[in-house]
């Protein structure tokens, strides 16, 4: 549970079982619990004094050891496009991001799971910033809670900075809170979790939810990925989709793989032939998504009409396949970016 600089308690991110056992801890009464999730999920407040329907002798001794547990966005870089990148100071002092992308129809905000990244995909500017910590559940429920267009978020992505099977307690603690009844009750469906494929945690999500699974593909070759990737050298792509294959899958849970386009070196028609045979027999859509150069990478991105080439043999071969948008180009949306320039002046 996390602390503020006060010492006290924050409630916003407690799971419901959590509530219960603070209201049995503190000799209220057992319906108190209902009202205080009530008040953390379902309105908006940020203080436990606004909590009117308990008393004020609760309130007060509530207040004694705990507080709401809000934490404002400390800068936001707005694009032309409207996409929108928060930064927030975590309660260790790094920086996180999260941004907001309105479309005509829906709206999608991309949270982070950690500070920095410890997984060290050869592509990732995240990953350059070295690991810093978990998030916790409050720290990523406050990135969607902290935001003026709280109310307007269509969708939540779990693809900001860090690895979400990295710090698999709480963001299963999060996806519980957005998902129940007692909590935010979003359909699992308006959820996604975008992996590098860490095995074990993997199953452990696909047993525990229904939201769905986005896996960072990237190469179908072992050895190609694993320049890419280092996670390859423990857990091989052809082992994780083995295992979703193997799993028992909700009926509306959508399986995805991300696949970042590197000029002349994941793009060739070698490459459409081994995604093809490495998916097959698997219902899910591969995402074809533009880099952007980052610092510190020898990496260039495939020009847009060999993606579309590409795009196009793919779908011919039978693969659900689509071309992400490009937004907050203006903004350094790629994550991690933001936030690294913000440590670079932190430390100058």
């Amino acid at each position: 549970m996390k602390h503020d600089l006060k010492g006290k308690k924050q409630l916003y991110g407690l799971t419901f079982s959590e509530i219960t056992q603070i209201v049995k801890d503190e000799g209220f009464p057992a319906f108190t619990a209902k009202q205080i999730a009530d008040w953390l999920y379902k309105k908006e407040i940020s203080s436990i004094s606004e909590m009117t329907n308990l008393s004020l002798k609760i309130r007060e001794q509530l207040s004694e050891k705990y507080e709401f547990g809000l934490t404002p966005f400390t800068k936001v870089d707005v694009s032309s496009d409207g996409t929108k990148k928060y930064l927030f100071t975590t309660s260790n002092n790094k920086f996180v991001e999260a941004a907001y992308i309105p479309e005509t129809e829906r709206a999608t905000l991309c949270v982070s799971t950690q500070a920095g990244c410890k997984m060290g995909c050869l592509f990732c500017m995240t990953g350059k910033q070295g690991f810093q910590g978990n998030l916790s559940t409050n720290e990523i429920l406050n990135q969607f809670r902290s935001i003026p267009e709280f109310q307007t978020i269509s969708n939540l992505v779990y693809m900001g900075m860090g690895e979400p099977f990295d710090n698999l307690d709480n963001v299963l603690s999060s996806l519980e809170i957005l998902t129940s009844e007692w909590g935010y009750a979003w359909s699992p469906k308006r959820i996604t979790v975008s992996s590098i494929g860490i095995i074990p945690a993997m199953i452990t999500f696909l047993e525990k939810s229904n939201c769905n699974l986005a896996i960072s593909l990237h190469n179908p070759f072992d050895d190609e990925r694993r320049q890419l990737m280092p996670i390859q050298n423990v857990y091989p792509i052809q082992e994780v989709i083995a295992e979703i294959k193997r799993a028992d899958l909700g009926r509306q849970q959508r399986i995805s793989f991300e696949y970042i386009m590197f000029d002349g070196v994941n793009d060739t028609d070698k490459h459409v032939k081994a995604l093809v045979k490495l998916l097959s027999g698997l219902k899910c859509r591969i995402n074809l998504i533009r880099f952007h150069s980052i610092p510190l990478t020898p990496l260039k991105g495939t020009p847009d009409e060999r993606i579309m080439e590409f795009r196009n043999a793919l779908t011919t071969k039978g693969v659900f396949t689509t071309i992400r948008a490009s937004r907050g180009q203006d903004i350094q949306a790629a994550c991690g970016l933001l936030s690294t320039k913000e440590m670079g002046k932190n430390n100058s």
